[in-house]
């Protein structure tokens, strides 16, 4: 038992010996292609499936445009997703959501953001396309949407394959249906009823440039 629990205590200190020479830019992915193994995998969710003390990107990262590839969860901190299960309960959450976003008709072809120079920006969502202006804190990793009608409050935080952009769940509703103009009624309150089900979620969309 002593020489496994060492074996696993060098193991960690080596996953966080590897994070921090790799390094973690501010205005980039993570990068886990040096390691190329399951352990820089782990490292990456651990970090995105939390919001606040996980990674971000600085002003300049999240310029540019973004396509959606996928549903996208976390909660606020580390004590919320140890309460919730851990990151088995983002996996949870994830698959549920792709299920009711893909009976709304979500896709890579009707859903995307781009924030632009000056704090504009522009997006579709379910083919509605809409726009404003845009705040964002790179230390928190928060962002402020304001349309014409609403404010809209989410957060970012940098994924391996870019950026994960959440909202709670009556934001989120509103992005579906005040935004989106999402007919579903039933999925809608199916992806809020996901945000609400553990204290601390926040779900939206994963994005990739």
């Amino acid at each position: 038992m002593k020489k496994t629990t060492l074996t696993l205590l060098a193991a960690v200190s080596l996953l966080m010996s590897s994070c921090f020479s790799t390094g973690f830019g501010n205005t980039g992915v993570a990068n886990t292609a040096n390691t190329g193994n399951v352990w820089g995998s782990v490292l990456g969710s651990v970090l995105t499936n939390v919001l606040l003390g996980g990674m971000t990107y600085d002003q300049s990262g999240i310029l540019g445009s973004w396509s959606y590839n996928g549903p996208s969860a976390a909660f606020t901190t580390q004590k919320t997703l140890t309460n919730a299960g851990g990151n088995a309960a983002v996996s949870n959450i994830t698959s549920s959501l792709a299920s009711s976003y893909n009976s709304i008709g979500i896709n890579s072809n009707n859903t995307s953001f781009s924030f632009l120079e000056g704090n504009k920006f522009s997006a579709k969502v379910n083919g509605i396309p809409f726009g404003g202006t845009y705040t964002y804190n790179p230390q928190n990793g928060e962002i402020s949407l304001k349309t014409a009608t609403e404010t809209i409050k989410g957060n970012v935080t940098k994924t391996q394959q870019g950026m994960g952009l959440m909202f709670d769940a009556s934001q989120m509703a509103n992005i579906l249906q005040k935004e989106g103009k999402v007919s579903n009624t039933a999925a809608v309150q199916a992806v809020s009823k996901l945000a609400k089900s553990a204290n601390g979620a926040r779900v939206g969309f994963l994005l990739t440039k």
